[in-house]
């Protein structure tokens, strides 16, 4: 099952190289997400939670947006069945809301 929702994003990073002869490449987005309570405590604020999309490739379409973070965007999640009767939320499609921020200049 698939839904939008509009989140904060906060950083993005990329990560390729090997590891043992084993190729990766995968870019990372953090976004904001609700601290949850649990039975060791209450909570309260936000922290970011990291959601892996795509192969490297995927930061050079937001690397322009660097000076802008943290930015809001509609994220495309997949929720699907894990462990324990619990869910996961796989991050599928994400685009931005806004726009870069245009560079103060600089002083002379």
């Amino acid at each position: 099952m698939q839904f939008k929702s509009e989140v904060i994003v906060h950083g993005v990073k990329e990560s390729q190289g090997s590891i043992d002869g084993r190729a990766f490449s995968s870019t990372t987005f953090h976004c904001e997400v609700d601290l949850a309570e649990n039975s060791a405590g209450r909570s309260i604020g936000r922290a970011t939670r990291p959601f892996k999309l795509g192969d490297a490739k995927e930061f050079d379409k937001w690397a322009h947006l660097g000076q802008s973070l943290p930015l809001k965007a509609i994220a495309t999640f997949e929720m699907a069945a894990a462990a324990q009767d619990g869910t996961k939320m796989v991050l599928v499609d994400i685009r931005p809301l806004e726009q870069a921020k245009p560079t103060a200049p600089k002083a002379a």
